[in-house]
């Protein structure tokens, strides 16, 4: 590959990637090709060169010190000790044999089961939904039980949190009765991924999700405008005053476009704290560009996280800075303690660094104070990390622990500055019973007070990198038995997701046939009047701050609300 290499890259590692030509053209036996990451002018790149199709470039990471910062943190990860596929290590090539096999370094820290490719809207970015007259995937109860048990059955450590997707879940009638499933196979944390447009119109439909047994919506939510959210800016309010009556913890998540809503990624956060006793995190995807794209289009669409963190330091003026995030794997050092306490593998965020970051923001009266300002994360992190090397290493384990224990509690205080911190602020008694005993509980004062900012950016054909996927933890479970990563399921889906799925799938019309209604019936169409339109308006001025632009309106609050198109916008 040397010829690809000129004198102003710092190259950084070789790996494996993808050809985008070559997925797109489902050859799969020669999609695989060799990959050099680089620094270039600040900037993290990607560069790789199939035979057939060429020199591919692109944008891997945004800032090279972030990167580098970020890279310190790498864990481990977890060794899957009963792999669903049925391969010799040294026969494995990925990501072409996924299920998981035994080279994936973390477990299933969220499962994901898609219960239908059925929608009510028709997105242009989506990954994926049931267009006209295509196949309808709807798995039964049965194999839905069977997937979550799959992925809790794990070992070493099982799923504990599973995520219920689709499709739109909320248009299945029995989407309550899998929740209820989900609960009965043991899962804590129970996510229902949600457009939020059924709850915006059912006031009791948020309180039976929350009797059924989960606790969290996840919630699409591109921006505080009419143009920058097609989808649910008109519905978000009435879903989140639905969503507070039950109660209902809820995650707005926007899929972040460069050219399309990157420019409000700060009015989204304030948006968010805006509603911090309902919104208890915002978790941004930059976006990933499946399928052909030109490189003028994919250099003006993409972002990355360094890229959005920056913008989010702009247009906040500094009150959240690059400085404030940590890459997710960096609580690792926090699993490895609590696991050397109990004596067990415990649940661990062994990602990839570059995959997600994320902190913490307070709300104390009209101060917004990220965690970072009144506590030094990062010293925390790394002496619970040596800690929990101490207690590894030593030959009285009892002893050690309980010595290393007290040390904690005693230095907990050194890496706050209480002058800082919010009013109130006890970071020993939110955190005693999760280090020493690792009940989790105590913890949720700490989220009550507290939003979550965080980033997942997921791959795509063009920035496609084996170490990472080897290393990502959230996994889709299928009905055929395997459970197969994200960036696998999705940037691959003639190989997993839609390959699979249309084998369990019946026709559009076989489905309307027994079920007695139309697929079409299942689209949403708008009708609000003038007034509930100014209404809503004002609640997203209120929360943001300001007043919404005639340009960001897009267009004469007289006429009907279009619904978000399946055609991609020039």
């Amino acid at each position: 590959m040397g010829h690809l290499i000129t004198p102003d890259m710092l190259l950084i590692r070789v790996t494996m990637s993808l050809c985008p030509i070559c997925v797109d053209d489902e050859k799969f036996d020669q999609m695989r090709i060799p990959a050099i990451v680089y620094e270039q002018a600040g900037e993290v790149r990607l560069i790789k060169e199939c035979a057939e199709h060429g020199i591919t470039k692109e944008k891997y990471w945004e800032d090279y010190e972030m990167y580098k910062e970020a890279k310190k943190w790498q864990d481990g990860g977890v060794r899957i000790l009963n792999p669903h596929v049925a391969y010799l290590e040294s026969k494995i090539v990925c990501p072409t044999h996924c299920g998981l096999c035994i080279k994936h370094k973390s477990h299933t820290g969220l499962g994901n089961v898609v219960v239908t490719n059925r929608c009510d809207l028709s997105c242009w970015y989506c990954f994926f939904y049931a267009k006209e007259n295509e196949p309808i995937y709807e798995p039964t109860q049965d194999q839905i039980r069977m997937m979550l048990r799959r992925m809790r059955n794990e070992k070493p450590v099982g799923a504990n949190a599973v995520q219920i997707t689709g499709g739109e879940p909320t248009i299945r009638d029995d989407i309550i009765d899998i929740i209820k499933i989900a609960r009965e196979e043991g899962y804590e944390h129970i996510q229902l991924n949600t457009n939020s447009i059924r709850a915006a119109f059912d006031p009791d439909f948020p309180k039976r999700i929350r009797a059924a047994g989960s606790n969290v919506i996840y919630t699409s939510f591109d921006g505080p405008t009419p143009r920058s959210n097609p989808k649910n800016f008109w519905e978000i309010p009435a879903a989140l005053e639905n969503y507070r009556k039950a109660p209902l913890g809820v995650v707005l998540v926007p899929t972040v476009i460069g050219g399309i809503n990157d420019m409000y990624l700060g009015d989204i956060i304030r948006f968010g704290l805006s509603n911090i006793d309902v919104v208890r995190a915002v978790n941004f995807q930059p976006v990933s560009l499946v399928g052909r794209m030109p490189d003028r289009m994919r250099e003006k669409q993409r972002v990355t996280i360094p890229g959005c963190i920056k913008k989010i330091e702009q247009q906040t003026d500094g009150l959240i800075g690059r400085e404030d995030f940590f890459t997710v794997p960096s609580t690792t050092k926090v699993s490895n303690f609590v696991e050397q306490l109990k004596g067990q593998e415990t649940y661990k965020l062994s990602i990839h660094f570059a995959c997600g970051m994320g902190t913490y923001i307070f709300k104390d009266g009209d101060r917004i104070i990220p965690v970072t300002r009144f506590i030094d994360v990062k010293g925390m992190f790394e002496y619970i990390g040596e800690l929990a090397d101490e207690i590894k290493g030593s030959n009285f384990k009892t002893l050690s622990k309980a010595m290393t224990t007290t040390k904690l509690l005693m230095k907990l205080k050194k890496f706050v500055d209480y002058e800082k911190a919010p009013r109130d602020f006890k970071l020993k008694d939110m955190v005693y019973n999760a280090f020493t005993e690792g009940d989790y509980h105590g913890l949720k004062a700490f989220h009550y007070k507290t939003m979550f900012i965080g980033f997942m950016h997921f791959m795509d054909p063009y920035t496609y990198d084996v170490d990472r996927v080897e290393r990502c933890d959230i996994h889709y479970a299928m009905p055929d038995g395997r459970v197969v990563p994200f960036c696998a399921f999705n940037v691959i889906p003639e190989l997993y997701r839609d390959a699979t799925q249309r084998k369990y799938s019946i026709p559009a019309k076989v489905y309307e046939e027994r079920t007695g209604r139309k697929i079409k019936q299942d689209k949403y169409f708008r009708d609000y009047t003038l007034e509930e339109k100014k209404q809503i308006i004002a609640f997203y001025e209120r929360s943001i701050g300001r007043k919404l632009r005639d340009d960001e309106i897009g267009m004469n609050l007289e006429d009907p609300v279009p619904v978000i198109s399946s055609t991609k916008p020039e």
